[in-house]
């Protein structure tokens, strides 16, 4: 068994590719925060396959954690040298593991915000990414704009403070930058979120203003937040996967990250700093990131949406086992042929039924393990932003919006938090207690889930919603949710 670190990586098994290039060499131009399994998975992949090319190596990444709970991953790569093992799973169970060299720093900001502010203002760092998730955006649930409120938010806006936020350790960096005469860092989001290189330009200035107006209005002239959309499905990482890839191949690894094979980035090509040469190794650097952002959200994470509480309630808990079944299949094909894709543009270079084809393999890849109750936490930021979009366009153009509909009916159901053989369901959401009060009056009053505005804004005042929202509640009420999915499939 070989320990991972920089003195033992050339000591693992042929099969395991590591890195061919001198990380000695590799001088830090990006820092990260939100230091995930997916970020490892997805953009520092793409700068070590670059790396291993013999091009970027001044564009290595030095991560940063600035939650509490960030201080396991400080820990893990640390000893390792911030090294780690990515794993792609294969359907048919061949693993493919690669140790990632192109991070080469991190950096803990509940220990030291100084060093982190010093880091970010540095005149080598010309791109600050985030993967913080839809939370870390500070986004009020009910007005959608940046929560001033936030008491962490409040704390760091006192001048001379130690940031605590995203928000005040960047804007702090890109005051002394401009002070200092030095050319802002870009701002690039890897977050599942639409338009979220523009989102990240209103949270950052709206924080920025409450400080400084001055400085709001200069980021907001000169720094650049492209937008980009980001693919990837990864699992968190269990110890089974540790032991597993113990076993294979010898690596002892704190942290590795597993995924499937497919992969994808299309970036907007807008930097103020430059940025590495993304596209020679498989991104996807375009002028408009829309069309590919809505494929995904409208097909990929709708379809994730409608494969949950229909999977849980059914009694599915991996996903790969209820995408497997010719049933919720057939669904989830009928729903992105009949509702979700009509609500989309061309997409350039994508042929829009292979994609979906490509989805449901994806979904059915049993070596992934992806969980159900993965895809049912958060529902109150998901539903949103992935599926009431594609039935309003649908009610407004007179099409279909019955599977759709019914995608919302089942997870008023899951809400309730007692699935069909009186188990208790956990269910993972800010809003959960709200949401379960709302759902276990619905038996009696069926429209209750739905009217929460904040969420489904005039939704309740749609007839022809609310009408096809009922009768799939009262189907799952009445017969459950696979006699519901085949009622709904052959009609």
């Amino acid at each position: 068994m070989v320990a991972l670190n920089a003195k033992t990586v050339r000591r693992l098994p042929d099969e395991v590719v590591v890195p061919g290039y001198d990380r000695s060499r590799v001088t830090v131009g990006i820092v990260h925060l939100g230091v995930g399994g997916f970020h490892r998975a997805h953009q520092a992949m793409y700068l070590d396959r670059l790396m291993a090319a013999g091009e970027a190596l001044d564009w290595g990444i030095c991560g940063v954690g600035v939650l509490p709970a960030d201080r396991a991953m400080a820990d893990a790569l640390a000893a390792q040298d911030h090294l780690y093992t990515l794993v792609v799973k294969h359907p048919d169970g061949r693993y493919e593991p690669r140790v990632i060299g192109s991070i080469v720093d991190y950096l803990f900001a509940p220990d030291d915000p100084e060093a982190v502010i010093e880091k970010l203002a540095a005149p080598a760092t010309r791109i600050v990414s985030l993967t913080v998730t839809e939370g870390g955006y500070n986004l009020h649930h009910v007005t959608g704009q940046f929560a001033a409120d936030n008491p962490d938010v409040q704390h760091d806006l006192v001048p001379g403070v130690a940031p605590k936020t995203s928000f005040g350790l960047i804007v702090e960096a890109l005051a002394r930058r401009r002070d200092r005469g030095i050319a802002p860092f870009t701002v690039m989001s890897c977050d599942n979120l639409q338009g979220n290189g523009d989102l990240s330009r209103r949270v950052f200035t709206a924080f920025a203003r409450l400080r400084d107006p001055q400085l709001a209005d200069w980021i907001d002239a000169n720094v650049r937040f492209p937008n980009s959309m980001v693919d990837r499905i990864t699992p968190v990482t269990t110890d089974a996967d540790r032991a597993e890839i113990a076993r294979r191949f010898g690596v002892e690894d704190r942290w590795p990250v597993v995924c499937e094979p497919f992969t994808q980035w299309v970036l907007a090509d807008d930097f103020g700093a430059g940025r590495p040469g993304y596209e020679k190794v498989g991104v996807q650097v375009v002028d408009d990131v829309e069309p590919y952002e809505l494929m995904k959200l409208r097909l990929l994470n709708a379809s994730h949406q409608a494969l949950a509480y229909f999977g849980h309630l059914a009694g599915y808990r991996l996903v790969d086992r209820a995408a497997a079944d010719p049933l919720f299949a057939t669904f989830l094909r009928q729903y992105m042929d009949r509702e979700g894709t009509p609500t989309l543009a061309p997409v350039p270079g994508v042929d829009l039924d292979a994609y979906q084809a490509s989805l449901l393999e994806r979904f059915a890849n049993p070596e992934v393990r992806d969980t159900i109750a993965r895809l049912c936490a958060e529902s109150s930021d998901r539903i949103p932003k992935w599926v009431l979009p594609v039935i309003r366009a649908q009610l407004k153009a007179g099409g279909p919006i019955d599977h759709a509909t019914a995608v919302v009916a089942s997870w008023a159901r899951y809400a309730e938090g007692v699935d069909e053989q009186g188990e208790q369901i956990t269910v993972v959401d800010p809003l959960a207690d709200r949401l379960t009060a709302a759902a276990k009056r619905q038996r009696s009053e069926p429209l209750a889930f739905l009217a929460d505005r904040s969420i489904f804004g005039d939704l309740i005042d749609d007839e022809r919603f609310t009408a096809s929202y009922r009768a799939t509640l009262d189907s799952l009420h009445t017969v459950g949710a696979r006699a519901t999915l085949e009622g709904l499939v052959a009609g």
